[in-house]
């Protein structure tokens, strides 16, 4: 029975092992060795001193490996051209073959830059070089697990490979739909090319999922019962031709060819029965399933959520401490809280009671149904425009705020968080997303929706992400879950610190309940995954502490049984720079400024914590000289 775990094992070790590897034939194969230049060894470590030509040599080599690895990012970023062209038609392997080949790069590249000395270099050259290290060396604890997907500078680390809100079965319609430009005649069969992998991609994980089910890794029953719906309605879109035919029809109005003809032929004959596959796989394990939700019940589960924590944190904190910050987090918030709701005239019961009665106020609420959707939409909008007023009093540096706001597919919606969104391409031609959840109306309220909007978009992810354009490109590739989630709840308290609530004082309530709803995360994605909570439990928690929706955390409680540790990096993250302007402050004195503190956080780039913490030192340095 563990057989399938000690092959993982086995294979990833003998290849993380190996020197050097084959790359995609379609990236640059200059090697990082090769460009390095020959050095004198330094007496202090005994390594050739790396100059600033050897270091770009080394990232530019590493980005190219990553981009093989991954060519939606390259077409994400819209620089799937020149050198990196190939990878436009190209989706990436997720196989068990193509989780130990992104092992071995891993293991490669991290091993050519500890080759080096690298304390010659420029505090930005030294802060990309350890970036790459501390992602992949996380990356590669990852990989050393019994089981599970990898986020390699990213932050869905899972240990299922298709469940509820993780698979290709929502991951590459909605790339190919958003992010794969269609404009010509060479693009058309690239979207093609890339479809007929698809259902490889699928076959790859359904041989994952068998592996790890060997093992005994049976995700909880309620989480196979969602993703099970959610993949027979891609099923039957796809048995159809459906949104996978449709998008590539929409696009190519204007370029002859059969276009759809060839769509459907793939969608219907290929994809189609590879879902099914997936379906049958799911269905097999389901009679296996308990509703048992942590990591807690799993084989190697605690080991698992250890490493789950360290990537979605940076940090060495324990399930234990993770869980207490959270609680005295809460309390403190709903200190804070209680004012506001007795001005509001909400007097009677605790905190989480008098939210959970303002949630049902009809002053607060949207219409149902398109109408409501569509005053949603108009409410975010309108949110936008009074923050992008208020930039220029947070930063010196501005970037543009390349922004889109999309409804999520239908089909993902049920599975999904209520919002998520992110930075577009470097050039601009593709917007950063704003991904807001409508399945229902009642998943969103007037007092919470602007502080959504500045955590997603605004100045969160979207605003964030645009500022890593002007670094080396691994910069945009490579992130860091504390970093991102611990600056868009930052956002959130720039936006409020800006004044944005000081006519609308409800926001304000808003915008502490949803830091309040971080600080949940901590102690309810530990008490899962640690303390042996069932589902329920989670759920209660937020609804009785925090007056959370029960629709919208039902949800959220199921993503952390799939995403271990990742909620917990959120409020992580936010404290931390925090306790780094607090520091700015006390050293600078009255030469501190909010913009130039802001400014160095976000042009250091996304970064785990120990190294912002030295860009942080980096900044009070420069200021005092």
């Amino acid at each position: 029975m563990n057989a399938p775990a000690l092959s993982r094992r086995q294979a990833v070790a003998a290849l993380t092992s190996t020197a050097a590897l084959p790359l995609v034939a379609s990236c640059s194969t200059t090697t990082a060795a090769a460009a390095a230049p020959t050095a004198v060894v330094t007496v202090a470590t005994g390594k050739p001193k790396l100059d600033e030509a050897g270091a770009k040599a080394i990232i530019d080599t590493v980005t190219d490996h990553l981009l093989a690895l991954s060519p939606e990012s390259a077409t994400s970023n819209n620089i799937d051209k020149g050198k990196y062209a190939a990878l436009r038609s190209q989706l990436s392997d997720r196989s068990q073959a193509g989780q130990e080949r992104f092992a071995a790069t891993l293991q490669s590249d991290v091993a050519q830059i500890d080759r080096f000395d690298i304390s010659a270099l420029s505090h930005s050259t030294r802060t990309t070089l350890e970036v790459i290290r501390s992602a992949y060396r996380t990356g590669l604890i990852g990989f050393s697990q019994s089981y599970g997907d990898v986020a390699v500078g990213g932050w869905r680390n899972t240990p299922y490979v298709v469940i509820q809100n993780v698979g290709a079965y929502l991951d590459t319609p909605r790339f190919l739909d958003t992010d794969h430009l269609v404009e010509n005649t060479a693009d058309a069969e690239a979207y093609l090319a890339r479809l007929s992998q698809y259902p490889r991609q699928l076959d790859g994980e359904l041989g994952r999922m068998q592996a790890a089910a060997a093992y005994g890794l049976i995700p909880p029953g309620f989480l196979i019962d969602k993703a099970v719906k959610q993949l027979q309605a891609s099923a039957t879109d796809a048995a159809k031709g459906g949104s996978l035919v449709d998008s590539l029809v929409r696009r190519t109005r204007d370029i002859p060819g059969k276009w759809g003809e060839r769509a459907r032929a793939i969608a219907v004959n290929e994809v189609a029965p590879a879902l099914q596959q997936q379906i049958a796989e799911l269905q097999r394990q389901r009679p296996r399933a308990t509703d048992l939700a942590g990591m807690w019940a799993r084989p190697g589960g605690e080991a698992y959520y250890a490493y789950a924590l360290r990537a979605s944190t940076t940090t060495d904190m324990s399930p234990e401490e993770i869980h207490q910050l959270g609680l005295h987090t809460l309390d403190d918030l709903h200190g804070r809280m209680d004012p506001i709701l007795r001005k509001l005239g909400y007097t009677k019961g605790s905190v989480g009671e008098r939210m959970q009665a303002l949630a049902k106020d009809p002053a607060y609420q949207f219409s149902e149904g398109d109408k409501g959707r569509a005053e949603i939409m108009a409410f975010i909008q309108e949110r936008l425009k009074i923050i992008r007023t208020q930039l220029p009093r947070a930063f010196n540096t501005l970037v543009k705020g390349n922004l889109e706001v999309k409804r999520l597919p239908p089909e993902e919606e049920p599975g999904a968080p209520g919002a998520y969104g992110g930075a577009g391409s470097p050039d601009g031609k593709i917007p950063g997303k704003f991904w807001i959840n409508l399945r229902t109306t009642d998943l969103h309220s007037k007092y919470s929706l602007p502080d959504l909007t500045h955590h997603e978009a605004i100045p969160g992810h979207v605003w964030q992400g645009e500022y890593t354009f002007h670094l080396p490109l691994i910069r945009t590739l490579l992130a860091f879950n504390a970093y991102s989630e611990g600056w868009a709840l930052y956002a959130e308290q720039l936006a409020d610190e800006l004044g944005v609530y000081d006519d609308f004082e409800v926001g304000r309530l808003g915008y502490l309940q949803s830091i309040a709803f971080r600080a949940c995360r901590l102690v309810v994605d530990t008490g899962l995954h640690a303390k042996r909570w069932t589902r329920e439990q989670g759920v209660q928690f937020f609804v009785e502490r925090n007056g959370s929706n029960p629709l919208e955390v039902a949800s959220e409680v199921d993503r952390y049984c799939s995403w271990p540790g990742q909620a917990c990096g959120y409020e992580v993250g936010h404290q931390e720079i925090n306790r780094q302007r607090e520091k700015a402050k006390t050293a600078l004195g009255a030469k501190y400024d909010l913009r130039t503190f802001n400014d160095a956080v976000v042009l250091g780039g996304n970064v785990p914590m120990d190294v912002l913490a030295l860009n942080v030192d980096e900044y009070i340095r420069t200021s005092t000289t």
